[in-house]
């Protein structure tokens, strides 16, 4: 079992950043393929981007350029930087995990273990 806690989300003006913390405790050990997801109000839930345990990412076009994926293997910490933010980047912001190959974590999105969210809204 793996459990995750997000952090770091809130309130900015369009043009500014945040950085979204995801915490893992349990059974981390292994190849722990981690990400980011976003579901915003009436809208399917999407990927923003994976690392897998060998630190290659893997980040959605729509976003590539202002957002940057990373990893702390040392503290189980996961990261989201969200620079440039764009009101159509309101959302919740969910951080996932699973063990899987570093391909199979860049092509399939399927995670068993869900963190709980964190909101993030861009004004105008």
């Amino acid at each position: 079992q793996v459990q995750l806690v997000e952090s770091g989300g809130g309130s900015v003006q369009a043009g500014g950043s945040l950085r979204l913390s995801c915490a893992a405790s349990g059974y981390t050990y292994g190849g722990l393929c981690m990400g980011w997801f976003r579901q915003a109000p009436g809208r399917e839930r999407e990927w923003i981007a994976t690392i897998a345990s060998d630190r290659t990412t893997s980040t959605r076009d729509s976003v590539k350029g202002r957002f940057t994926i990373s990893r702390d293997n040392a503290e189980n910490n996961l990261y989201l930087q969200m620079n440039t933010l764009k009101p159509e980047d309101t959302a919740m912001y969910y951080c996932a995990a699973d063990w899987s190959s570093s391909s199979v974590c860049h092509t399939n999105h399927a995670f068993r273990y869900w963190g709980q969210g964190t909101q993030v809204t861009v004004s105008s």
